[in-house]
């Protein structure tokens, strides 16, 4: 059997649009990076970009389990020495809310030219206000029940 490859007319390009309002960031990142990749579709290959276009709003309501939040640090390095830096996830969300969401799901596609390709297609905002209306994005079926505060 040989490896399947899709070829670019093969592939479909649909916008989805979720809601991260009251969300868990984990649980929902897993979902927009599988639509992402595109391992929802029966065409899927690892090599490819099969996925679809995503548009997340109300990023600044999203939420973690367990106190994470405070728990929870990302760090960065100038390169100098003593040039580390840290940042609460809570502190983070406060300020910048669509890069916490972005670098959730930046972890989970491949490193390398594929994945920021796939990472191109994510759009994340703050708010509930977003201008690709004209792509007429479909809702993305998530369950409520796993991805809601209870």
């Amino acid at each position: 059997m040989r490896t399947f490859t899709p070829k670019p007319a093969d592939i479909q390009r649909v916008w989805f649009e979720v809601d991260a309002d009251g969300a868990v960031l984990g649980r929902l990142a897993t979902e927009v990076a599988r639509v992402l990749r595109g391992k929802h579709k029966p065409i899927f290959a690892p090599h490819v970009d099969t996925g679809d276009h995503v548009i997340v709003v109300n990023a600044s309501k999203l939420r973690m389990t367990s106190g994470k939040a405070e728990k929870k640090v990302y760090y960065r390095h100038s390169g100098y020495p003593g040039g580390l830096s840290s940042r609460t996830y809570a502190d983070l969300l406060a300020t910048d809310p669509e890069e916490t969401f972005r670098r959730a799901v930046k972890g989970m596609l491949p490193k390398g030219p594929l994945g920021r390709q796939m990472l191109r297609k994510l759009k994340v905002y703050a708010g509930p206000e977003h201008p690709h209306s004209a792509q007429m994005p479909k809702p993305l079926p998530v369950d409520p029940r796993v991805h809601r505060a209870s």
